[in-house]
């Protein structure tokens, strides 16, 4: 799988944290446990969110540059790739596979390119680290402002990840903090406790009968439209890796204040 976007924009002073976030979100890989050091240093240099929050981000940054990548990846694999309950791409918690989903990844995409912002990966618009990726370059109303529009999105995805005992519920967690919404995940916990697993073999299974596959040369591209864990299998065959995302110095200046 390529590596987080190549962004042509810098991050604001003090959203260097978004980066992190975005990274400890995405695939995991041999850049990400090189980076684990700086990303300790920026997340410590965080004065927006709760110490203690930031310390358990800190102490995850290290379990993952000491961790087997094989393991890693394999947990990302079936914590994301299987089932939509823990999906990364935001509108198909929205959306679905609706037709609406795709006019609003148009929009996202608008979006981005108005704001400079290039993306140089085979990822869809609305994948989370991208996103955030894109977030780390805006003023700090915008940023406050996208956040509380899928706020709700985070809140159940940090219930479910929290679920499944996976410390990537802490970056979302995180998110939330960033606009004082980590009471939202509440509401959402009792709800999730009684959902039925959407990543069991039955539930797969089942999923795959009901969708149509055509067997011909556009297939992956097929299955890439059709699902998340369909779209990364057919990223990964033919994907050439871009440059990593650059953490930058996070000894540079930094503002302080809540978000808008």
């Amino acid at each position: 799988m390529a590596d987080a976007a190549r962004v042509l924009l810098e991050p604001a002073d003090d959203m260097l944290s978004l980066r992190v976030l975005a990274r400890l979100l995405d695939y995991p890989n041999e850049a990400l446990q090189a980076a684990a050091g700086e990303m300790v240093e920026i997340l410590g240099a965080e004065r927006r969110l709760r110490p203690a929050l930031c310390t358990a981000l800190m102490d995850w940054c290290q379990r993952l540059a000491e961790a087997d990548l094989m393991d890693l990846q394999a947990e990302y694999v079936a914590l994301f790739d299987r089932g939509r309950a823990t999906s990364l791409l935001l509108f198909e918690h929205v959306h679905g596979e609706s037709r609406d989903r795709g006019q609003a990844m148009v929009d996202l995409l608008a979006e981005y390119r108005a704001a400079g912002f290039e993306i140089d990966v085979r990822e869809l618009p609305d994948y989370l680290p991208l996103f955030l990726e894109y977030l780390s370059t805006r003023p700090e109303a915008e940023i406050g402002r996208w956040l509380g529009e899928i706020r709700h999105i985070l809140a159940r995805l940090t219930a479910r990840l929290e679920e499944r005992e996976a410390d990537h519920a802490l970056a979302t967690l995180a998110l939330l903090g960033l606009i004082g919404a980590e009471a939202d995940v509440a509401e959402h916990r009792d709800p999730v406790k009684d959902e039925a697993r959407d990543d069991t073999p039955e539930a797969l299974d089942a999923v795959w009968e009901e969708e149509a596959v055509r067997f011909s040369a556009a297939s992956d591209q097929d299955c890439a439209l059709q699902s998340a864990e369909g779209r990364r299998l057919a990223e990964r065959k033919t994907a050439t890796h871009s440059e990593a995302v650059r953490i930058l110095d996070p000894t540079a200046p930094r503002q302080q204040g809540d978000l808008s």
